[in-house]
């Protein structure tokens, strides 16, 4: 059997006529066995992104491939059009204008102060009956279908090439998972084969159709009860002008900008021009005006006309040409027919017959609605021309007629991404908004997905990115997906920058909301202060201002400031019951007004970021203050946003994995290979919600664990424990010496629980390291500097052989030294170098 008759796609290969009509008996089932696992939005985003990718490349054999069945005498506009359509910018500002998100479909919760749980869900099966000669609109439908999640099964005509079948077919193969190819079946068939016609709609839960009424009608007939008639059908522009703007040069060049532009064959295009005014004679003055305009535009390109288009041309300028000597008409037309302009004393919306034919006809504002509102169900683009006031006041009439769209005059063929089309969201027809409603079993379940199944992205690829690649980066962002500037707190280093775009910081911050309900959060009954620190394009405090917003939870901004006493009492005086912030400033708050807060015992949550409490610290604040809850707020970092979260299971370092936003991948400390699993090393991130910057396996800089099994809260979202920093481990008299180490041994033999700090300095002799701690009844130097020597082999090697002098001394709390920006407390201050 040839190629040549295998022009069906069917699941990810191409068939015949024979196979397609078997296996379209068999759709129904095929539909339910596609639809038994959910499609991620990612998949479709990524593969989308890969194919737009190839389009622009004039060397890739994709585009090769494509350009073999464009239509004839295009030159690749058409792939360049599909690939500025497919790009992921403009697919995920479809998602988020259409249904509000790049994800969906997961069921979460759009007031987390309630246990209900909303998503936008397929429909199901969506049949698209596409045009004939419209070489996108075909794959651009099934695309849209794709990314709301349905089984899609396309209609071509049998006139078109097999461009529809070949673009998707690329598609699908770009896609490791299977998933979209699951999702594809296009189809080339006459419309006169009506049986495929109804074995395509009987198991639809959606049909597009694309043509006018008599399309519609031949497909409406095989669209069963409950079945959801989604009509593309042709529409009506006009242009409305007031008594300024038709005297105004500009406007009429625009309006013949408007008229050329496709020959009117957009749906967009002006068939007819209304001015404003009862006045024939004005009306019959602007159409000699007109056309002069018109007759300056360039000849459109020589294609010929089909008989009955010539006919329409012909039949319509004839009755306009009669209708003058009843004084209703006048028609200006080219000697050879090119453009024609006719005036009409009647003000009733007549269709144009297209190829450069206009219709001028008078319409006082007054009876705009009366007039026009008759033929709502055809108008579409009002492009409208006036004052400022005039403008607002129309394009109100024009959208109480009918008309779906007001643009400026020469914009009515543009558009805006995310643009509805015919007054409706194409996303929205394709989706049902579904919920599920819950018990107080789910307060803590943020998303009901997680508890059946976590995010899935393509694995990871491409080299690993540290802070500094990332830095240059964002030398090449686009300025317009560089909207939100943050530095970061500069605990590891030199302060760096990270953008965002609004969308994205967006996106982040419901997650971290999400992730905070995980971890205990109850945005109903918790009143909150936010002490992180800010200022200084620092994002810790702004970031949880926007985080409790998206929550809904009482909220006192406070920030992190420098007089305890002042921050204490606004905590009491406004019943704060759950602190936000960085545990080195809570645990200076707290023992600076231990008296205060103890009597007050109102503060029953900490939920703190940036650093860690250690066990010992967890126990002096729950047995010691009566705090209930110590958890972690949020596992991230500024270049990447939140990338764990804690549930009421976790505990320490234990996170659940954001899967939603980002792959984790573990690899050796010294070599780029992933560990085994179970086995500490580095974790690398690649984040899939991000806009302008593509942060593929980003090394962080921390080090940590896969943990095995189930959680013991149900979230299946992959979990991992962070076990410190790179950062943390230093070389110190040829010796590596970690950070977590005397923290351990502080703790465990000595019940040290205040801050830590290990300072790095070099003398004349040798390397000194002293270590720092809180001035408190615990923190003895001299039992402490024993412990060490005692617990740590590496250390009291490196003292006794008299390569490093060890120091503790005790300090205040405002000794310690800690990033300006942020607060944090730098873990290690080496002053060895430079």
């Amino acid at each position: 059997m040839t190629e040549s008759v295998q022009h069906h796609y069917w699941q990810g290969a191409f068939v015949d006529d024979e196979e397609a009509g078997r296996r379209l008996a068999a759709l129904p089932a095929t539909v339910e066995a596609a639809l038994a696992e959910p499609l991620d939005t990612e998949t479709v985003l990524a593969a989308c992104e890969r194919l737009a990718a190839a389009l622009l490349d004039p060397s890739h054999p994709t585009r090769a491939r494509l350009a073999e069945h464009l239509p004839e005498g295009d030159d690749g506009a058409v792939l360049t059009e599909l690939a500025a359509f497919l790009s992921r910018p403009e697919l995920t500002r479809k998602l988020r204008r259409e249904l509000g998100g790049t994800a969906p479909q997961r069921l979460t919760r759009p007031d987390a102060k309630e246990s209900v749980y909303e998503a936008w869900a397929p429909v199901g099966l969506v049949a698209h009956i596409a045009p004939g000669n419209a070489a996108t609109v075909a794959p651009l439908s099934l695309v849209e279908g794709l990314l709301a999640g349905n089984v899609n099964v396309l209609k071509t005509s049998s006139s078109d090439t097999l461009l529809a079948q070949s673009l998707l077919a690329e598609l699908a193969a770009l896609d490791p998972t299977g998933a979209i190819a699951e999702r594809v079946i296009v189809l080339r068939f006459p419309s006169s084969r009506q049986d495929w016609l109804g074995m395509m709609c009987a198991p639809a839960d959606a049909v597009a159709v694309w043509g006018g009424e008599a399309a519609v009608e031949g497909v409406a007939a095989h669209v069963p009860p409950g079945c959801r008639l989604v009509e593309w059908g042709h529409k009506i522009s006009f242009a409305y002008l007031t008594r300024d703007a038709w005297q105004d040069e500009a406007a009429l060049t625009a309006l013949a900008a408007d008229v050329c532009l496709h020959e009117q064959q957009a749906c967009s295009s002006p068939q007819v021009v209304y001015l404003d005014t009862e006045d024939h004679a004005e009306v019959f003055a602007f159409a000699e005006r007109f056309a002069a305009v018109l007759a300056a535009v360039p000849a459109a390109r020589e294609d010929a006309l089909s008989p009955a288009e010539e006919a329409e041309l012909s039949t319509t300028e004839l009755i306009a040409r009669l209708e003058e000597h009843l004084g209703l008409t006048r028609v200006i037309a080219a000697p050879d027919g090119s453009w024609r302009v006719m005036a009409d004393t009647r003000p009733a919306l007549t269709a144009s017959p297209l190829h450069r034919s206009v219709w001028v006809k008078p319409l006082p504002r007054k009876r705009l609605l009366a007039t026009l509102r008759p033929m709502r169900r055809y108008l579409q683009t009002a492009g409208i021309a006036g004052s400022r006031t005039d403008i607002a006041e129309l394009s109100r009439l024009a959208l109480a007629s009918g008309a779906t769209r007001v643009t400026p005059l020469g914009r009515m063929l543009g558009g805006y991404s995310g643009e509805p089309h015919d007054g409706v969201y194409a996303l929205q027809r394709y989706s049902r908004r579904v919920a599920v409603q819950t018990d107080e079993r789910f307060a803590t379940t943020a998303c009901l997905d997680d508890l059946t199944r976590p995010a899935a992205f393509p694995p990871p690829t491409g080299p690993l990115l540290d802070k500094a690649a990332v830095q240059k980066l964002n030398d090449g962002v686009d300025p317009r997906d560089a909207e939100l500037y943050f530095r970061s707190g500069g605990s590891t280093g030199r302060p760096a920058l990270s953008l965002f775009t609004y969308d994205d910081y967006d996106t982040q911050m419901r997650a971290a909301a999400r992730g905070l309900l995980a971890a205990g959060y109850d945005p109903a009954r918790d009143r909150t202060a936010n002490l992180f620190f800010c200022g200084g394009m620092y994002g810790g405090f702004i970031s949880f201002f926007s985080i409790l917003e998206r929550l809904g939870g009482t909220q006192m901004p406070m920030a992190a400031g420098p007089d305890h006493r002042v921050t204490a009492e606004m905590l009491v005086t406004h019943e704060v019951d759950t602190l936000f912030g960085m545990p080195s400033y809570l645990w200076q708050l707290l023992h600076d007004q231990a008296d205060l807060l103890r009597s007050y015992g109102g503060i029953r949550k900490i939920f703190y970021g940036g650093e860690h409490f250690t066990a010992e610290q967890r126990r002096v604040l729950t047995e010691d203050f009566g705090i209930e809850t110590v958890r972690s707020i949020t596992y991230g970092s500024t270049d990447l946003g939140p990338l764990g979260y804690q549930c009421t299971e976790s505990t320490g370092g234990v996170h659940h994995l954001h899967a939603d936003l980002h792959t984790m991948e573990i690899l050796h400390t010294d070599a780029d290979r992933p560990v085994t699993p179970g086995e500490t090393g580095r974790l690398v991130f690649s984040t899939h919600a991000r806009r302008g910057q593509n942060l593929g396996r980003y090394v962080i800089g921390d080090l940590g664990r896969a943990l095995p099994g189930p959680c013991p809260c149900g979230n299946k979202s992959p979990r991992f424990e962070l076990l410190g920093r790179g950062g943390d481990v230093m070389r110190v008299a040829s010796y590596f010496l970690n950070y977590r180490r005397f923290v351990a041994i502080a703790e465990q033999d000595r019940g040290y629980s205040g801050e830590l700090q290990v300072v790095l300095t070099r003398t004349d002799r040798r390397e000194r390291l002293t270590v720092r701690v809180e001035r408190t009844g615990t923190a003895q130097p001299q039992e402490l500097r024993t412990a060490f020597l005692a617990g740590y082999e590496e250390l009291r090697s490196a003292v006794d052989d008299r390569l490093l002098d060890l120091d503790v001394e005790a300090v205040d709390g405002a000794a310690f030294d800690r990033t300006a920006t942020s607060g944090k407390l730098r873990a290690v201050v080496d002053t060895r170098h430079g």
